[in-house]
């Protein structure tokens, strides 16, 4: 494993913020675990269909991520391994990407498809539940998560926080690409959380306070962009431990 490096940054994109922003409590999950993994295994052969809208965020929070040539890099919830895949490559044969996913369906697809680009010798993908890494201390350089973390229920937020805390160098970096809860929510967030709450599988994500959650785990925002999706507030956060 190679230290931590830092890729260039374009600055007309990017926000800086010293101090958390003011974010009010996400609303709660609902839905059991067992029922996420059984809707993800329905969803894993059409999925990338469904979440085409996702993947400018997940690339320009690869962008900012800044991956290079000997790295060890963990994705939590690789879904269909669209992200896997660009780390993959990004790494070389010198480096290593790690995946977990709670669903069975999704990391089918993702090894087929890593299959397929030849890059799956570089990537180790299991069956795992984030609230618990079966990785050592330290582990990583990077750990990328993109639209997962609103997944999971208040209370398990910080507990997966903690152990991407645990898992990460202290020179390492984490990027978030999340849902965002503003202060002041607008209709698109608040029909959305309505939708969340009448329909817990389907909808099964919602905005959280991302960069509250980020402080509160021990790591230090770096580099923040805003950006916005079907009206919903999108925000990709690269970040530092603390200490």
């Amino acid at each position: 494993m190679s230290g931590a490096r830092r890729a260039p940054l374009n600055p007309t994109i990017i926000l800086m913020e010293d101090t958390p922003a003011v974010q009010p409590e996400a609303t709660r999950v609902t839905r059991s675990k067992a029922q996420a993994k059984a809707n993800y295994d329905r969803l894993s052969k059409f999925y990338d269909l469904l979440a085409a809208s996702e993947k400018p965020y997940i690339d320009l929070g690869l962008q900012i991520l800044g991956l290079e040539t000997g790295e060890t890099v963990l994705e939590i919830g690789f879904g269909t391994g669209r992200a896997i895949l660009a780390m993959a490559k990004a790494i070389g044969d010198s480096g290593v990407v790690c995946g977990i996913d709670i669903s069975e369906g999704m990391l089918a697809t993702a090894r087929e498809k890593l299959q397929q680009a030849g890059v799956s010798h570089r990537v180790e993908l299991s069956c795992e539940d984030a609230a618990a890494l079966p990785y050592e201390a330290y582990a990583f350089d990077a750990i990328f998560m993109s639209f997962t973390l609103e997944l999971f229920d208040n209370p398990q937020v910080p507990v997966v926080l903690a152990e991407c805390r645990r898992v990460l160098k202290d020179s390492g970096r984490i990027c978030v690409v999340a849902l965002s809860k503003p202060a002041h929510s607008g209709i698109a967030v608040r029909l959305y959380e309505w939708a969340h709450r009448q329909f817990p599988v389907l909808v099964d994500c919602r905005p959280i306070s991302l960069q509250n959650d980020l402080y509160a785990a021990g790591f230090q925002p770096v580099k923040i962009i805003k950006k916005s999706m079907w009206g919903l507030p999108v925000e990709i956060v690269l970040a530092r431990p603390v200490g």
